[in-house]
């Protein structure tokens, strides 16, 4: 026979050896479905899981947020304490605030005392009085400030 040749016989057994790794490799693929689609269902279940976490927050986050519109705003204006230096004007007081600062090349604390002319509409404060500040608009040349509460009065 013509088809005996080593050549044929060769192909053969290479289209048999073909056949059976395309067989172990079906095979293998059959297997591995249900995992793939086990790991295709734990990835929704995931996703699923994922989504129902961000409508909590998003719920959280939109019952909290009209609680933050009645709070202060979030940039609040400074607030000092001093002591009050001179009551001499009308609806003005000046207020003398210690602020501690340690020195840029020495490392040593120092006291840097600033004097602030502070709104004081029903003349409340005296000389002595430790008193609370807020920052405000300008309301004259130099007042920028209002004053908050009396903290402690002099003796």
């Amino acid at each position: 026979m013509a088809d005996e040749t080593p050549e044929n016989t060769e192909a053969v057994a290479a289209a048999e050896d073909t056949a059976q790794a395309l067989d172990a490799v079906e095979a293998e693929a059959a297997t591995e479905l249900p995992a793939a689609d086990d790991a295709d269902a734990q990835a929704k279940a995931a996703a699923a899981d994922a989504e129902q976490a961000l409508e909590a927050v998003q719920a959280e986050a939109a019952v909290e947020l009209p609680a933050a519109e009645d709070s202060e705003r979030p940039n609040r204006r400074k607030v000092r304490e001093g002591i009050v230096v001179s009551d001499a004007m009308s609806a003005t007081v000046v207020v003398a605030v210690v602020e501690r600062v340690r020195h840029p090349k020495y490392g040593k604390t120092v006291q840097r005392t600033k004097k602030l002319y502070v709104h004081d509409a029903d003349d409340s404060a005296k000389v002595g009085d430790r008193v609370r500040v807020q920052e405000t608009r300008p309301l004259s040349k130099l007042k920028r400030w209002r004053l908050t509460e009396v903290v402690e009065r002099a003796r």
